[in-house]
């Protein structure tokens, strides 16, 4: 499925981004595999930006926050956004591209976003 103003594969430097976020929300050896998985799956699925807050429980920023409104202006000046990294859990964690989700969403709520989604791999030590 092709959107508007997406491409249609998540960017290199999306993924270390990503690593850093989850590193803050579990074990760092978890978080490298959750990325390792990340990279490996080719498959994009496509969800809405409303549903994907619900499913965080984040709330939408501003369209003057300063990332939303830069990602706001890529996307005027016609320039796409990378797809965002998700893992699925309760809640949904948004490993990388929560701006992009916002910046989104002001451009309509209904927006069909291409996400990256893995599982959360929970290890046992």
């Amino acid at each position: 499925m092709k959107t508007e103003h997406w491409k249609e594969e998540p960017e290199d430097k999306d993924y270390p981004d990503a690593f850093n976020y989850l590193s803050l929300l579990t074990d760092p050896r978890e978080a490298k595999k959750i990325v390792k998985s990340m990279k490996r799956s080719s498959r994009i699925d496509h969800f809405k930006a409303k549903d994907l807050f619900r499913a965080s429980g984040l709330p939408h920023l501003t369209a003057d926050d300063h990332e939303v409104d830069k990602d706001l202006n890529k996307v005027k000046s016609g320039k796409l956004l990378s797809p965002v990294l998700l893992v699925r859990g309760t809640p949904l964690w948004v490993a990388d591209g929560y701006h992009r989700i916002c910046a989104s969403y002001h451009l309509n709520e209904d927006e069909v976003i291409p996400c990256r989604i893995v599982d959360r791999i929970i290890t046992t030590q």
